[in-house]
């Protein structure tokens, strides 16, 4: 499906990228500015919103594209807008000569690949993109230049753009920190309906179920739920555009996992009805039920069983920091820390001087303490030096819990 070889043989000729446009200073695009000027690029800024753009700015993301001016072209421009607007605004760009090359952002390819054509974009100097970045927050003020450090970055050229076009988008790509991924833009939406789009409408599923809850309920909620929920703080508006884009892989996705949760629910629903029955019982007939009823029990779980072994199996799937090397399993060290500027970077130093790798970090916040626990995730053979290291410095480490 995806060719990562192919982004590499594009860009045997990397092209210089010095100059680009953003239009669209949310998030993605101004997070793409961010990490650009990090690395050194001239990065003009465009939206309808002046306050976000001013926003933008402010936050060293680059400087205000003067629209009224005649200029020499930037090497790229960036659409950063919603897939509704984007060929539209293509195509204005490519009207007044913005850029040698054009990219967009959108998370759906397909729809904007087909309005783009209708309404005569360039095709040849538009390579279609989309960072698989992102946060459930939105505007400027949620940007990060680190926000693509790892992340896929998935081009779709349609073949009428040449190959330093798909270079120059490539090169892009790499300056922000992602590994540019080539793929035809069918696979593509049917790849982030099943990574993507699915998963935040279950999110939403899941986090709609709470609405129910009354305050002690939500007050037992630990990290599990917050975790699967995260992504449900998404904007609405904009997710409903995503989802009518991509509409059908989305829903091909969705009946899957709805036939799942189905066969689960009749499942714990004939579990009940078998207990609920044994119950009927007493004395020894009772005792005699309730073995039948524990036999007939492990019959009906069997849907159960089954999904959660698939779940763990297909989480197991995703690649890691690593991409796709199978590494060891890591351990887990708990560390209490304080809530207080500068903990986690006391923590990584002592790390550090004791020779040891972090592998991931987690943190989980304790409600109404100033207080949490750090996850450390390292290596098995990292665990003990490393706990004496951060006992010997006075932290609380619990090893093994």
């Amino acid at each position: 499906m995806g060719n990562s070889k192919g982004a590499d043989e594009a860009a045997d000729h990397r092209p210089p990228v010095r100059r680009v446009a953003v239009v669209g200073t949310g998030l993605i695009g101004t997070s793409i500015a961010l990490a650009l000027r990090d690395r050194g690029v001239d990065v003009l800024l465009s939206d309808p919103d002046a306050a976000s753009v001013r926003l933008a700015c402010d936050l060293g993301a680059g400087s205000v594209l003067d629209e009224s001016a005649q200029s020499r072209p930037v090497d790229i421009a960036v659409i950063a807008a919603p897939p509704a607007v984007i060929p539209a605004v293509l195509r204005g760009a490519q009207d007044r000569g913005l850029a040698h090359v054009y990219t967009d952002v959108a998370s759906v390819k397909a729809s904007v690949l087909t309005e783009a054509e209708r309404l005569g974009c360039d095709m040849a100097t538009f390579v279609p993109g989309h960072p698989m970045g992102g946060r459930e927050k939105h505007g400027p003020g949620a940007a990060r230049a680190d926000l693509f450090l790892g992340r896929s970055w998935a081009l779709c050229p349609t073949g009428k753009a040449g190959s330093e076009a798909v270079a120059a988008v490539a090169e892009l790509a790499r300056l922000c920190g992602a590994d540019p991924l080539v793929l035809e833009a069918e696979a593509h939406d049917r790849a982030v309906a099943l990574v993507s789009h699915a998963p935040h409408v279950a999110s939403s599923a899941v986090a709609a179920r709470l609405l129910s809850g009354d305050d002690t309920a939500l007050t037992l909620a630990g990290q599990g739920v917050r975790d699967v929920t995260r992504v449900a703080g998404g904007d609405p508006a904009m997710w409903t555009e995503i989802l009518t884009h991509n509409a059908v892989p989305v829903a091909d996705v969705l009946r899957g996992m709805a036939a799942d949760l189905a066969a689960t629910a009749d499942a714990l629903h004939a579990l009940g009805a078998v207990r609920e029955a044994a119950g009927d019982g007493d004395g020894h007939e009772a005792g005699t039920s309730a073995g039948a009823a524990d036999r007939a029990g492990d019959d009906v779980l069997e849907p159960v069983r089954d999904l959660l072994a698939r779940g763990r199996s297909g989480q197991e799937r995703l690649p890691g920091k690593h991409g796709g090397v199978k590494l060891p399993d890591y351990t887990v060290l708990p560390v209490v820390i304080p809530d207080e500027p500068g903990v986690l970077g006391r923590m990584f130093a002592v790390a550090a001087d004791a020779g040891v790798n972090i592998e991931d970090v987690r943190i989980e916040h304790t409600p109404g303490l100033p207080l949490g626990v750090a996850q450390l995730y390292v290596l098995p053979a990292a665990v003990d030096p490393l706990a004496r290291a951060l006992s010997d410095d006075g932290w609380s480490v619990h090893a093994g819990a």
